[in-house]
């Protein structure tokens, strides 16, 4: 009677799915992101609460025909040196004559910086002076562009020489430097977003002859060198302030 049983009840048998291993026999589950150039496009794994992004480290080499990443990475550095270089030049606590040597200059001829038109000198620990012999109708602009350079300085004018008294370094003038280099960082990070930018669109002009799963990936890298320089002008901009506020 025992073969007599309707089929819903005989006892399935359970089958034994085999486990599926990509390469490594101790890993299972889905292949890890590879790099750009292999023969399948990895991929795309979705980020999942309490799951650190993976880092994309493509070779330069494989995707040159591309997008020139070493030139990226140059660029992004430059803006960097920038903001270095302005920090240390125009953001000081005390004045110097180097501090004005680039102060921009609007003339009947156009824009240039003050040592080109004048010759600065410090006469004294509190006082500084520019010589505009060279260019004296320039010298009405030159103590116009001084005063405005937000370094709290009053120039004086007398005659064809511009006379700079330097300020007692007072908490607002700390205060107000620190919120100068604030807005130098995001001046920098705009250039820095420009950069990124111009790279990504780049990328995608090949979209007709390259994977969407390797443009993904080469956008994903630019980010990523682009997050990291931002990172470094957030640690520039930390140390400058606990400079400046003392």
């Amino acid at each position: 009677m025992e073969n007599l049983k309707p089929y819903y009840l005989k006892k399935k048998k359970k089958v034994r799915c085999k486990k599926l291993y990509y390469g490594n026999k101790d890993k299972v589950g889905p292949p890890e992101p590879g790099s750009v150039g292999t023969a399948a496009a990895p991929a795309r794994i979705p980020k999942g609460k309490g799951q650190s992004q993976a880092k994309v480290n493509i070779s330069a080499a494989l995707v040159e025909d591309i997008i020139n990443l070493e030139e990226t990475s140059e660029d992004m550095q430059a803006v960097i040196e920038a903001l270095k270089e302005d920090f240390s030049r125009n953001l000081s606590v005390r004045t110097s004559p180097g501090a004005l040597d680039h102060i921009t200059v609007v003339t009947k001829d156009g824009k240039f910086p003050l040592n080109q038109l004048g010759q600065i000198s410090q006469k004294s620990p509190q006082l500084l002076t520019v010589n505009m012999t060279s260019f004296p109708e320039s010298t009405a602009a030159a103590a116009k562009a001084i005063r405005e350079s937000g370094m709290n300085l009053n120039p004086e004018v007398d005659g064809t020489v511009i006379r700079v008294p330097v300020p007692k370094v007072t908490r607002e003038h700390r205060e107000s430097l620190a919120k100068l280099a604030k807005q130098s960082t995001n001046k920098s990070k705009e250039a820095l977003r420009k950069v990124r930018s111009k790279s990504i669109t780049q990328v995608k002009k090949s979209k007709n002859k390259v994977s969407e799963d390797t443009i993904w990936l080469l956008e994903k890298q630019i980010q990523q060198m682009a997050d990291e320089a931002a990172a470094e002008m957030d640690k520039l901009l930390a140390a400058k302030t606990k400079e400046l506020l003392g």
